[in-house]
């Protein structure tokens, strides 16, 4: 089962958007954690704890910090990286597609951006 973790600066309006359209879909948000104001590779470490994929929109650092956890031999539950620039229904349409056509595990370790 796909469970996600949405970064703190992930948009409320997809969020609502995929929870109308799946609303059984598993997802949390940072700040409703304990790692709540966190810096990228604790988030990046807490969801590899939990096993959530990472949604978020911060192309800048977050890259780094997911590509240093690969290149270090640590656990990564898989990162997708969603543009904001991105219409928010066709993000909403690839989030259901990564739900229904993949496992968690086939997210371990990789990281992609939308659209897929």
């Amino acid at each position: 089962m796909i469970r996600f973790l949405l970064d703190e600066n992930f948009n409320g309006k997809i969020v609502r958007g995929l929870r109308a359209r799946k609303p059984d879909v598993d997802m949390i948000r940072v700040q409703d954690t304990e790692i709540s104001g966190a810096d990228d590779p604790t988030v990046l470490e807490w969801a590899a704890k939990e096993g959530r994929i990472l949604l978020t929109h911060d192309l800048d650092t977050m890259t780094k910090y997911a590509n240093e956890r690969i290149e270090q031999g640590l656990p990564l539950a898989g990162v997708i990286f969603v543009r904001d620039t991105l219409p928010i229904a066709k993000v909403i349409d690839d989030l259901l597609a990564v739900l229904g056509a993949s496992e968690a595990s086939e997210w371990e370790n990789r990281t992609d951006f939308l659209p897929l």
